[in-house]
């Protein structure tokens, strides 16, 4: 039966896979890359990450001797995703309206599957060999790929997770700091005797409105995400925990950041006689992959011969390719057409997808000449 990618792509989000529990979509990928002659591994992350299955490795060999080629994808999606049924509107895929799509990342799951089984219809496409890798727990930290345990022959690759049309590609990507502060003030009954406690959200809130967040520039962001605190509204408010982040494609930016977050709650703590305590930690390194390296330059080409433009961008969020560059694989993330992602509405364009697998299939003929 011929493929086609919008099937392909509605099997796939009809899987629920949220992270943790993407099993089941392993099972039906690790079963369809043995049917397309691909040696597939999973490896033993799960002891670690908690998912109920680990990174799916799949290889394909190839039939001339070229460099290989690393194709990466996500399994796990945001929720919510239980029982959501995609529609089709006018050459667009949406979700349901009550659900997450889950093109984040199953479209690029279906890129790479339409990559192989045209590779697998037609022999005669000369390639050398294909690397694939299936994340778990990506959308919640890149968990699967810190822990993955495998060693690939592949110098550089290509991350079918990129936001934008086909033909973008993501060449840089920031740092990440997160931030866990918390402020102890003291309890204190807010009506008989407030003036004997000390109010920890006013100490945070204090602290945080002197702070800028949101785009700081070009290179940089800050948040202030999450605030749990107090007991009861009539209780002044002993303990107060905040989610923060930084993030900056210049390391001096993020550092300096960060930095001015601590010494201002620091300094709002003494101030009100509230005790603050931090949890600093380096999400993940930012990548540059230079628009000269073949990784690119055969994207380019490929874009070329397709008659589609190539852009280079940056983006602000995080990606596998961030972890991948520090272990010392070059990846670009490509674009695919997809977009609203992480919420209920989120859509792919089908001549995007179609033209998405076009564009990574001449990349693959590009490598291989």
């Amino acid at each position: 039966m011929p493929f086609n990618i919008v099937e392909e792509f509605i099997k796939l989000t009809s899987i629920n896979s949220p992270s943790k529990k993407e099993g089941t979509l392993a099972a039906y990928l690790k079963a369809r890359f043995l049917d397309l002659g691909a040696q597939v591994y999973e490896d033993n992350s799960a002891e670690l990450t908690g998912s109920d299955t680990g990174n799916i490795i799949a290889c394909l060999p190839g039939n001339i001797e070229r460099p290989a080629v690393l194709l990466v994808a996500h399994m796990d999606t945001v929720e919510p995703t239980t029982g959501m049924v995609p529609q089709i509107r006018e050459g667009i895929i949406y979700s349901d309206g009550q659900h997450i799509l889950g093109a984040d990342d199953k479209a690029g799951i279906a890129v790479i599957l339409g990559v192989l089984n045209a590779l697998h219809e037609d022999k005669t496409i000369p390639h050398g060999p294909i690397e694939v890798l299936l994340t778990v727990q990506e959308e919640i930290g890149l968990i699967g790929v810190k822990h993955l345990n495998y060693t690939f022959e592949s110098q550089y690759g290509y991350v079918l997770d990129g936001d934008g049309p086909v033909g973008t590609i993501v060449n840089a990507s920031p740092s990440h700091i997160t931030l866990d502060l918390t402020i102890k003030g003291k309890a204190a009954h807010a009506g008989l005797a407030p003036e004997l406690g000390i109010n920890s959200i006013v100490v945070a809130s204090e602290a945080i409105a002197q702070i800028p967040s949101g785009r700081l520039d070009e290179e940089t962001t800050s948040n202030f995400g999450i605030i749990n605190g107090g007991k009861g509204r009539n209780i002044v408010a002993e303990q107060v925990d905040i989610q923060a982040e930084v993030r900056s494609r210049n390391r001096v930016k993020l550092e300096n950041e960060a930095e001015r977050i601590i010494k201002t709650f620091t300094n709002t703590a003494d101030k009100h006689r509230a005790c603050f305590s931090y949890q600093k930690e380096l999400a993940y390194e930012s990548f540059y992959v230079d628009p000269t390296h073949p990784v690119i330059d055969h994207a380019i080409k490929a874009g070329q011969n397709l008659g589609i433009e190539v852009i280079l961008k940056a983006t602000g969020g995080g990606l596998d390719a961030n972890i991948l560059n520090a272990k010392g694989i070059s990846c670009v993330a490509l674009g695919l057409g997809n977009d609203n992602p992480h919420t209920k509405e989120e859509y792919v364009l089908i001549d995007e997808l179609e033209k998405a697998q076009k564009f990574l299939l001449e990349i693959i003929q590009q490598i291989s000449q």
